[in-house]
């Protein structure tokens, strides 16, 4: 069962290398999706597991993982370092090397290890047919891929936008929620742990969804990148509207 841990290991040291070469860490954000597929897929193949429940984990982690990869390369590409990242550089000082390797791969390793526990543990778990809570599984993991994949397309859409420069997204998805990426991701999680609770898991299923919900609401996600806007008159009329996280319609004002 430690091959998995083994194969994420080497992907995010190369993931490492080639941050330190380009002197980007935001490099980190695009192997994070394949971080995921690399531990399900050794899992899977390490396992021999025929389970049809297996096999079903490892094409939503796939159509998951390869979307938001593909979504943030595209959307970095040329663009330099994220502002978040560059930050971290540049406090860091001289000790930068260490910590990008401490503080960016091997703490997002870590955390992808315990978000990541169904991925590698199922395909030795599980046995037996696909049952009703596997099918509630799946389509609450669609429910957070439509969320997170059609927020980013509409911010997407919305930056391309000569005219939008400088404004906040607040229509489609992100007028019920300042987050819908983060709803649909935590959500897609908490699919999967319905379907790896139905595969004998128990309450090590939700070691995953409880994981990245705390991360992003409350470290990493929402916290983080709100930060930038605290203060400004839009923003602050935006926060007091529409929920921070779950979809809910907009307070009048």
């Amino acid at each position: 069962m430690l091959w998995p841990i083994v194969a994420l290991a080497s992907l995010f040291h190369l993931a490492f290398g080639l941050a330190v070469w380009r002197r980007n860490n935001g490099l980190a954000d695009v192997f994070w999706g394949l971080g995921f597929i690399t531990v399900a897929i050794t899992a899977t193949l390490v396992s021999g597991s025929t389970s049809v429940r297996t096999w079903l984990v490892l094409l939503l982690v796939v159509c998951w993982g390869v979307r938001l990869a593909v979504h943030i390369g595209r959307r970095n590409w040329g663009k330099g370092e994220d502002y978040r990242y560059r930050e971290w550089r540049e406090q860091w000082g001289r000790w930068w090397l260490l910590r990008t390797y401490l503080q960016v791969f091997v703490l997002q390793g870590c955390l992808l290890v315990a978000i990541a526990l169904p991925l590698w543990w199922l395909p030795f778990q599980t046995s037996g047919q696909l049952g009703i809570w596997d099918v509630v599984g799946a389509m609450i993991w669609l429910v957070g891929f439509g969320f997170e994949a059609v927020g980013d397309w509409q911010l997407t859409q919305f930056k391309k936008n000569p005219a939008n420069k400088g404004q906040l997204m607040t229509a489609g998805l992100w007028r019920y929620t300042r987050h819908p990426n983060y709803f649909g991701e935590a959500t897609m999680w908490w699919g999967i742990a319905v379907i790896a609770w139905s595969g004998g898991l128990g309450v090590w299923s939700l070691v995953s969804p409880v994981t990245i919900t705390w991360l992003l609401t409350q470290v990493s996600g929402i916290p983080l990148l709100e930060k930038k806007y605290l203060g400004r008159p839009d923003f602050e009329r935006y926060r007091q509207q529409t929920s921070a996280f779950i979809p809910w319609f907009p307070k009048q004002l």
